[in-house]
């Protein structure tokens, strides 16, 4: 009896809890249908510009799946490159072909090639020896290039992201619960003076950890970095404010540090998919689309421009405007929550 009297209390809290329920039932089936789409996307249909190759070696190419774009001028072709709107340069060039690859995906660069090779076998006797062989260059990376390299960035970026998410979530949750926050909103203090104050005091800990694990990951283990670390410290700090922003804020959501671990299925791993650790493009197009709210997927971009590609602050001044942008929302959004703790 004693352990029956065990077990009905224990139903008894989860039926209490709807949202423990509903992330038992639920949250699962929503993660196993992202991981599904994921997972059974499309085959990467390669992006490629020609310059003057032979005409049965472009239909075929085309038959295979990849889009072809003509180019006259070498600059415009090198400049669609570097943008990376194209994922190879093709021309010819005596016998062979001159194949000149974006090369920042080693898993874009295989797809690239190991079409090329297909295609070159099924048509060498009609294109007189002009697929012969292949003469492979890189714009970004090289022939050297790991999967480590590629993923380097999203995985500083997620792991940046996802304990500053969490401990911070925590951490102003216990602030809560343990009833500060409550003797904080007691005094004359105003709330944004209130969320500045959380924000720059968990920040100063952010600092450390960003260059931490910036430093660590490039130093030590070895990952490429073509770029400025001073612009990968700004992104992961970025990053890092961002995450502290979201998660004090989704804290204020929660009763107990279940219910905040809760928020991770559903907030942290979408990101994670759409972060760039799969090629977007073999993603359902409503998919695609979702990232535009996802701060993770800007900061990895970028990350990924900077130590992957060698690019300044041209090409990512979009993406830390961006996440600055959802920094703030975050804060003001964090005062708004403090409303239901004390009218001001």
């Amino acid at each position: 009896m004693k352990i029956w009297a065990i077990m009905l209390r224990i139903l008894r809290q989860f039926r209490r809890d709807k949202r423990t329920l509903a992330l038992i039932f639920i949250a699962p089936l929503v993660v196993l249908t992202l991981m599904h789409l994921v997972f059974n996307g499309k085959d990467y249909e390669p992006n490629l510009g020609i310059v003057q190759i032979p005409a049965p070696l472009v239909t075929s190419l085309e038959k295979q799946g990849a889009t072809i774009f003509t180019y006259e001028d070498k600059e415009r072709t090198d400049q669609a490159l570097d943008e990376r709107k194209i994922d190879a340069i093709i021309t010819q060039s005596g016998n062979g072909l001159d194949v000149k690859l974006e090369g920042s995906e080693p898993t874009v660069n295989k797809s690239v090639l190991m079409l090329l090779q297909k295609v070159s076998r099924e048509l060498q006797p009609d294109v007189n020896g002009a697929a012969d062989k292949m003469n492979v260059s890189y714009l970004h990376g090289s022939e050297d290039m790991t999967s480590i390299d590629q993923f380097g960035p999203i995985l500083i970026g997620f792991f940046v992201f996802f304990f500053v998410f969490l401990i911070a979530g925590v951490s102003f949750l216990r602030e809560r619960t343990t009833g500060t926050l409550e003797r904080l909103l007691s005094t004359p203090i105003k709330r944004w003076e209130l969320v500045v104050g959380y924000v720059g005091g968990f920040g100063i800990f952010t600092v450390f950890q960003a260059l931490l694990i910036s430093w660590f990951c490039i130093q030590v283990l070895g990952i490429l970095m073509a770029g400025s670390f001073a612009f990968v410290l700004l992104l992961t700090l970025l990053l890092s404010m961002t995450a502290l922003t979201l998660g004090t804020l989704l804290s204020a959501f929660a009763n107990n540090e279940l219910q905040m671990i809760q928020f991770i299925p559903l907030i942290i791993v979408p990101q994670l998919f759409l972060s760039g650790l799969f090629p977007l493009e073999t993603l359902p197009e409503w998919l695609q689309q979702l990232k535009i709210v996802m701060p993770l997927t800007y900061g990895t971009e970028a990350l990924s421009e900077v130590m992957i590609r060698g690019k300044g602050w041209d090409t990512i001044a979009g993406n830390i405007f961006v996440l600055i942008g959802f920094s703030l929302v975050f804060m003001l959004l964090n005062v708004l929550a403090l409303r239901k703790h004390r009218k001001i």
